[in-house]
């Protein structure tokens, strides 16, 4: 496992929208961002992961079931 805080970099909030895209592009070669307002973090920006797994159709036959009347629409007085 990583030590997360040694790739973690922090900026705050007016910084960050000053300086996003070199932000995103730093994020984008495999660094973390934590974005800060008034010192409390308040969000993290890392890079993006695609799922390149292949879609399973059919995975949930069988166990899932709907009722036919599903999406008819609920009674008034709910």
């Amino acid at each position: 496992m990583t030590n997360r805080a040694a790739v973690m970099k922090t900026v705050n909030l007016y910084d960050a929208r000053n300086h996003l895209s070199l932000l995103v592009e730093q994020a984008a070669a495999g660094e973390e961002i934590v974005i800060t307002k008034a010192g409390r973090p308040r969000a993290r920006l890392v890079p993006f992961h695609p799922d390149d797994r292949p879609r399973r159709p059919g995975i949930w036959k069988g166990q899932v079931w709907i009722a036919d009347d599903f999406d008819q629409p609920l009674p008034v007085n709910l």
